[in-house]
């Protein structure tokens, strides 16, 4: 009866080992992920941009706004600073998104640049890797009427999922690795 739980046990190790085994991430998958995951974080600044563009129409600014939304893993937030107070406030997205397009301006202009990795992919007790991007974000305020120029650089931390999903294809299931963006953090602002 010892020899059987040993051997059972033994057995279902090393079968979640070779399970684990098999969701480890081979060094050109990773390559592969690492270049999904900073596309993601451009297009992510592409989309930041046109919705806070005051040119862009309200209909345009939604449909990119959902297709911003796409990007993050549900209940991810972002961080917003300024130079005039020490606080950071933290919204949902779609909030996010929502006070980008109504802020008091009447020219803005977002830029991101030096994006990179900060922080290798480290796999999570839940299967899911996690990462970290790094972005400095140029954002600049004019309002034409009262006269005011706001300027400031931030630079922002954003938390990176990286996890194995399914799809069905023809009537196949196939695998493959997923990236979606997390927690964008607030970790300086300068003028």
């Amino acid at each position: 009866m010892k020899n059987k739980l040993i051997l059972f046990l033994g057995l279902f190790l090393s079968a979640s080992f070779f399970a684990m085994a098999q969701d480890n991430i081979s060094p050109s998958r990773k390559q592969a992920i690492d270049s999904l995951a900073l596309e993601k974080v451009k297009d992510l600044s592409k989309y930041i941009a046109i919705i806070g563009s005051k040119e862009t129409q309200f209909s345009e600014a939604n449909r990119v706004m959902d297709r911003a939304e796409e990007l993050f893993a549900p209940g991810a937030e972002m961080g917003v600073s300024s130079i005039n107070t020490q606080e950071i406030a933290y919204y949902k997205v779609r909030r996010y998104f929502e006070r980008l397009m109504a802020l008091n301006y009447d020219r803005v202009n977002i830029t991101w640049y030096d994006i990179q990795y900060i922080s290798d992919l480290e796999r999570q007790p839940d299967g899911r890797y996690v990462g970290v991007i790094t972005i400095y974000q140029r954002f600049e305020g004019t309002s034409i009427e009262t006269g005011m120029n706001y300027k400031d650089t931030t630079k922002k931390d954003i938390t990176i999922y990286v996890e194995k999903k399914q799809t069905q294809i023809a009537g196949r299931t196939i695998e493959f690795w997923d990236v979606m963006l997390g927690d964008v953090r607030v970790t300086e602002t300068s003028a």
